[in-house]
Parts: C-alpha cells; sequence; structure tokens
C-alpha cells in the first residue's frame, strides 16, 4: 500500500461518536420517572420532605394524575417566611398553579430554551392528556451533554 504523504484526517468530536447527536434528543431520552408527584391534599411538610428526597420541584397531581401545579423551593421558603407552618398547609395551598410543563417529544435544545429563558430548575414531563410523566431538570441535560452519544439511552 503506497503511502501518500497525507497525514490521515482527523474526526472532530462529533464525527467520532456514533448514534444520535444532543439536537436530536428528546426529553424521552433523559426524564426521571422515579420521582414521586404530591396530591393536592397532601401536607405541606410531606411535599418539603418530597422536594429534598428528590432534589427538584415537587409536581401536584389530581386523582387523575393530571399536572395542577408545583412546589419549589420557592414556594417552600414563601411560606416560611409568611409564617405559614407547612404542616397547616396543603400542597394545593403552597403550589404554583399552570406550571411549565414538557412532553416526552420534546427536543433538548428546546428544552434547553424553555430552562433558560423561564429561569427554571426542572420541568415536570406529561403526556397529551395533561399526565404526569415525570420530571427533567438543568442537571439531566447537562449530564446528556456530555455522555457520549451511543451511551445516551437508559
Amino acid at each position: 500500500m503506497a503511502r501518500t504523504g497525507k497525514a490521515p484526517a482527523r474526526r472532530t468530536a462529533g464525527q467520532a461518536r456514533a448514534g444520535r447527536g444532543f439536537e436530536q434528543l428528546t426529553v424521552k431520552d433523559i426524564i426521571k420517572k422515579r420521582v414521586t408527584p404530591a396530591r393536592v391534599d397532601m401536607k405541606g411538610d410531606k411535599v418539603a420532605a418530597l422536594l429534598v428526597k428528590d432534589g427538584c420541584a415537587v409536581a401536584v397531581v389530581d386523582k387523575a394524575r393530571r399536572l395542577v401545579g408545583i412546589v419549589s423551593e420557592h414556594d417552600l421558603l414563601s411560606a416560611l417566611d409568611a409564617g405559614r407552618a407547612w404542616k397547616e398547609q396543603q400542597a394545593d395551598e403552597l403550589m404554583s398553579a399552570n406550571p411549565y410543563s414538557v412532553r416526552p417529544e420534546t427536543t433538548l435544545p428546546t428544552l434547553v430554551h424553555v430552562l433558560t429563558e423561564s429561569d427554571l430548575l426542572s420541568a415536570p414531563v406529561v403526556d397529551e392528556a395533561n399526565r404526569f410523566l415525570g420530571v427533567v431538570t438543568r442537571r439531566d441535560v447537562l449530564q446528556a451533554a456530555l455522555r457520549p452519544a451511543k451511551t445516551r439511552h437508559r
């Protein structure tokens, strides 16, 4: 085999990866399904415990698991600041109603835009009937961006 004297072309990092690039990934690829939503009548101290356990805002759902609100650290701190004991309040009294949510087919670049423009740390994921499926966080997106394409599917 004759050598031409040219060095072989180098691949860019993106070319070296097999599989889909970040731009083609969707929320479905990174969703956290093992988070517990709060029911509207759950006591505030239990909602706070869920938030600490899962590390992100807690989705509030009705009996059909439809998303009705979200309880964030800000909501809980506001209640404390106002002198309202969590044990004496229910999730529907603490929550912010009508939260931003995303669908499983939302692309990660779109999710990045939603999270940054709305200054959100996380977003609940819902299906076409607004039923709660799980949560995606900023950290989930960062981890997906760092992971090589061939290992992205969970």
